[in-house]
């Protein structure tokens, strides 16, 4: 098969933040069609962030979506989608939305411009118990109190620790805990200055700690709010980078706002088929 040449735009964009150096770095690729999926994984690879967003246009406001880590494509990513909600409303000048993301794994994502803040609605987790698995207890290397799994796809499970400095003061390790368990591990704590705070660590999918995850939140809301009463949460990840959302349950949805900022754009040179 014949090779050629693409020149394929592409914006990295800091999500969950209003900081140049903050929040979470998601690419983001509009492309006229799908490629392959070697190449997708290899764009990906390439730009060496948590994840990249790739969107294909179906319609004035539909967007096919998918996201790729560096090694491995993930059934969601909530940063990255409010990446490519920036990009369409900051970048491409496509109106405010809302905006239709239609997904392999989550159905259809809406996102929107609304009270000067993007927001993303996505499915709520519904959650169950999850027995610590004691090797994972020893690499977080802190008390766990409590943990749940979604029912439906436990790709990730969320781990209550004491207290958010025992969130924010963790140093897990890593190595261990890729071979402990192969699930992203959140830990979480109610907060001073927020609801609750919240790390996310997920080596076996090359991240060995994403910096502020929106996925996770899906998790993170319904939890948090049925603990705390309330149906709308202010929300820290205390990664080094740091990142602001602002939670709320709507049903079985959950709605997560914050802001974005766009750090680098240009074209990506590639072989394509």
């Amino acid at each position: 098969m014949r090779l050629t040449t693409a020149h394929l735009p592409y914006h990295v964009v800091n999500a969950f933040t209003d900081s140049t150096f903050g929040g979470n770095p998601a690419a983001v690729m509009l492309l006229d069609k799908w490629l392959p999926d070697s190449q997708l994984q290899a764009l990906a690879a390439q730009h060496n962030l948590s994840e990249t967003a790739f969107l294909v246009q179906q319609s004035r406001e539909s967007y096919a979506l998918r996201w790729f880590t560096p090694i491995v494509e993930v059934p969601l990513c909530g940063h990255a989608t409010l990446a490519a909600a920036h990009v369409l409303v900051n970048e491409l000048d496509a109106g405010n939305g809302p905006f239709h993301f239609e997904t392999r794994s989550r159905g259809t994502i809406t996102a929107e411009m609304a009270n000067n803040r993007l927001a993303i609605d996505l499915p709520a987790m519904v959650v169950e118990s999850h027995q610590v698995e004691e090797a994972c207890a020893h690499a977080l290397g802190a008390k766990v109190m409590s943990a749940v799994r979604p029912i439906d796809d436990p790709w990730q499970v969320l781990y209550e620790l004491e207290n958010e400095e025992a969130v924010r003061n963790l140093v897990p390790d890593i190595k261990a805990m890729a071979e402990a368990v192969a699930h992203c591990v959140i830990v979480t704590a109610s907060a001073k200055k927020a609801d609750f705070v919240s790390r996310m660590f997920a080596p076996h999918l090359g991240v060995d700690e994403d910096p502020v995850t929106g996925s996770a939140h899906c998790m993170l809301t319904p939890f948090w709010s049925a603990r705390l009463g309330k149906t709308s949460l202010s929300a820290l990840q205390c990664s080094a980078r740091g990142g602001q959302l602002e939670c709320s349950m709507a049903g079985d949805r959950v709605r997560l706002a914050g802001q974005a900022v766009t750090f680098a754009a240009g074209n990506v040179i590639a072989p394509v088929f």
